[in-house]
């Protein structure tokens, strides 16, 4: 019966898997990066606690403060190449609501001793995903020179 060791394996991989992409933490991102982290002074390191970014830090004191990136890019400059991290935003806009089809109702009279047939409209909540880039840093030689952050509403 080779199912039962089919399935066994298979939740051990999707366990496997779920254990190593985690959440992606304060407290992780600090221990990955720990040789970088301690060196740094108390208040440094309570920005990067508190997910602030100032121009001049590495990648590695931004990676702890915010995580990995949604997106990397490259650019080539007249002062060098430079990398982008960009961080989305993810939501859900409710757009209200739209017909989805129509229902077919069948209702019996009972004066008439006949049935009557009748359509209703089926209506449907809308909800739309969007993506927007909320930080956008740029490093020269991995060194913040840039943070384009999106306002706050």
């Amino acid at each position: 019966m080779p199912y039962p060791n089919f399935m066994n394996a298979r939740l051990l991989i999707a366990f496997a898997l779920l254990s190593l992409s985690g959440c992606n933490t304060f407290e992780q991102r600090s221990e990955e990066k720990a040789a970088v982290f301690y060196q740094l002074d108390k208040a440094t390191q309570e920005k990067l606690r508190q997910g602030e970014v100032e121009l001049g830090f590495t990648t590695d004191m931004v990676f702890i403060a915010l995580g990995r990136p949604d997106y990397k890019s490259e650019q080539i400059t007249a002062k060098g190449r430079e990398e982008i991290w960009t961080y989305n935003s993810y939501y859900t806009v409710y757009q209200g609501t739209e017909t989805a089809g129509y229902r077919r109702i069948i209702d019996y009279d009972p004066i008439r001793k006949t049935y009557i047939v009748y359509y209703e409209p089926v209506r449907v909540d809308v909800y739309r995903d969007h993506v927007e880039d909320r930080i956008r840093i740029i490093f020269r030689d991995h060194q913040a020179v840039m943070i384009e952050q999106a306002n706050q509403k």
